[in-house]
């Protein structure tokens, strides 16, 4: 039974979906109590920092979730469910709190003449860790898909499963025990993302 997070702004339905095609069994969470009996959380994300963390601070699904991890619950989170295991972000002055699982901050690319921010699209990945499981047969340096215009800036560089590079080089992807993460959707990333989703579910 895989738990997928729903605090109404994520990118619910398309990761719902590739689970789905997995042939997941999925148990769609709104409050703490649905948590229960689940090995594998997923938080998806689409949007702003503070907007995650308020709603599932009004959810009270951050300190549960929190608390499913530190008890022994596999966790992927996806593109902003990724940013907010970081302590805070830069985003439109945040205010708001996240996880602070992983030291560090959210930052925003770089203001330079000629790159794009939001990054929207394909770009690649290239590991920095030879046995992060959620990337078991997919080759080193494909492309995945992303949306984004901060990334989390971590601490701890020995958490960094994942780097890409988009004029400056970002970590993609986290890795830390039970707990991994990613800037880019796989649920998005055709062939290589469903694969990744099905490394995490054959984990859990």
């Amino acid at each position: 039974m895989i738990a997928l997070i729903d605090y109404g702004a994520g990118n619910l339905r398309s990761v719902h979906k590739a689970l789905l095609h997995l042939g997941v069994d999925v148990r769609l969470v709104r409050e703490p109590s649905e948590l229960e009996g689940c090995p594998g959380i997923v938080l998806p994300g689409v949007g702003a920092f503070d907007d995650c963390s308020q709603a599932l601070q009004g959810q009270s699904l951050m300190e549960a979730t929190h608390k499913c991890i530190e008890e022994g619950a596999w966790f992927l989170g996806i593109c902003v469910g990724y940013q907010i295991l970081f302590e805070r972000s830069e985003e439109f002055q945040s205010t708001s709190s996240g996880f602070g699982l992983f030291k560090g901050s959210v930052v925003r690319f770089p203001d330079k003449p000629g790159l794009k921010v939001p990054q929207i699209g394909w770009n690649q990945v290239k590991y920095t860790h030879d046995d992060c499981p959620i990337f078991k047969g997919i080759p080193d340096n494909s492309h995945f898909y992303f949306v984004h215009s901060y990334h989390p800036k971590p601490e701890d560089a020995s958490i960094i499963a994942g780097e890409t590079d988009y004029d400056v080089t970002f970590a993609s992807a986290v890795w830390k025990d039970r707990v991994f993460a990613t800037q880019f959707h796989p649920e998005k990333s055709q062939s290589v993302g469903l694969q990744l989703l099905k490394n995490f579910v054959d984990l859990v």
